[in-house]
């Protein structure tokens, strides 16, 4: 296995018509498809950017003149861009194979329509210990929010590829065939422009909104003994200044999400019935104060029952990403257990731990610094 240099250079397909984004694209290429006023391509390069990458190749074939006079050599950026232009009927491999004097031996390949919040650290360090010639990045679709087109063995390295695409047509399934592709497993959506009916989920993932996960006994309210549970409504007594913390991030326009195991309920010390009065009173304290959760998640499952749910594993903050179309590498878990911080780190998020002499009231006032 040879020695690999960390990857420093990036490389953006974004060549084509982009037709299904008609009529859009009768008059600008897909990539400036615009998000807060800012065109699509511009948050690729920021997140680029955040990976510490500063080299940035541009494919270009369709109107190339309103990529290149927009982004100019990159330096607003804070990268530097060089541009590769070429015919517009050249499919992907073809892009490529004219771009080979500008590329580095090793090279991330993004795709102009597609926006995913990956782990770039862990990416570099799978293609650090594995023997694949090419790697890939695979959301594992659990919610069928897009096509299947990966089957993988129990080392991430991909046995099947089905695709339509010529660059992809022509290396992957050679690759696969040699056991030299391998797959980066996430579990955040992406997002895109690829056509209409993926643009609202793409709107509200841009939409700037910015969100904090909260644990709820021993972060919001005082935490019963170890094995017991909060049973009742009156039972919910609140930490001191947590109403205020929470005002204070609704004032400043936090959403706010609960992230709670509750394994009273398999374990037959709680209802979901009560669980729910106890919300309700919760929600109607906060409502006296201007404040409020925005939604709530629980596990009722005993953490032998081996769900995805429960944390210390990331199942609810996945969902509450697919349910809000949250960046979750943007996002932030308040909680009082190292659970809450598995949780968090498993999902891409920050993770703030608060106990009695750091409470949430603390660290809202240190976030809103």
């Amino acid at each position: 296995m040879r020695k690999r240099k960390n990857v420093q250079q990036a490389v953006i397909l974004a060549g084509g018509y982009g037709k299904r984004l008609a009529p859009f694209t009768e008059h600008d290429p897909k990539p400036m498809y615009p998000f807060n006023g800012e065109p699509f391509l511009g948050y690729l390069l920021r997140q680029i950017k955040g990976f510490g990458i500063e080299d940035v190749v541009i494919l270009l074939g369709y109107l190339p003149e309103k990529v290149t006079e927009y982004f100019g050599d990159g330096s607003r950026y804070g990268v530097r861009i060089k541009y590769c232009i070429t015919p517009v009927e050249y499919e992907t491999g073809a892009r490529i194979k004219a771009a080979e004097s500008f590329l580095q031996e090793d090279f991330l390949l993004m795709y102009c329509d597609n926006y995913c919040p990956i782990d770039f650290e862990k990416l570099q360090q799978d293609y650090d210990t594995n023997n694949a010639s090419v790697q890939i990045t695979a959301y594992v679709n659990k919610d069928h929010y897009t096509k299947n087109n990966l089957r993988l063995d129990g080392n991430d390295c991909v046995r099947c590829y089905d695709t339509n695409c010529n660059f992809e047509a022509e290396m992957y399934p050679k690759l696969v065939n040699s056991g030299k592709l391998f797959a980066t497993l996430t579990e955040h959506r992406y997002y895109s422009i690829g056509s209409w009916e993926r643009i609202e989920l793409t709107k509200q993932f841009f939409s700037g909104i910015k969100t904090i996960f909260l644990d709820r006994d021993g972060t919001l309210n005082v935490k019963p003994p170890r094995a017991h549970y909060i049973e009742s409504v009156e039972a919910f007594v609140w930490i001191d200044g947590a109403k205020e913390a929470l005002r204070m991030l609704k004032e400043a326009g936090y959403r706010l999400i609960l992230i709670t195991n509750q394994p009273g309920i398999a374990r037959g010390n709680l209802t979901e019935e009560t669980l729910a009065e106890i919300h309700h009173k919760m929600q109607a304290d906060l409502a006296k104060i201007g404040a409020g959760i925005d939604a709530i998640y629980y596990c009722p499952h005993n953490w032998e029952e081996e769900c995805e749910c429960r944390k210390p594993k990331p199942g609810m903050l996945f969902q509450a990403q697919r349910d809000f179309s949250l960046n979750l590498r943007e996002c932030i878990m308040i909680g009082d257990d190292e659970r809450d911080m598995h949780a968090a780190h498993a999902a891409g998020c920050r993770g703030i731990l608060v106990d009695d002499s750091y409470t949430l009231r603390h660290a809202v006032d240190d976030i809103l610094k």
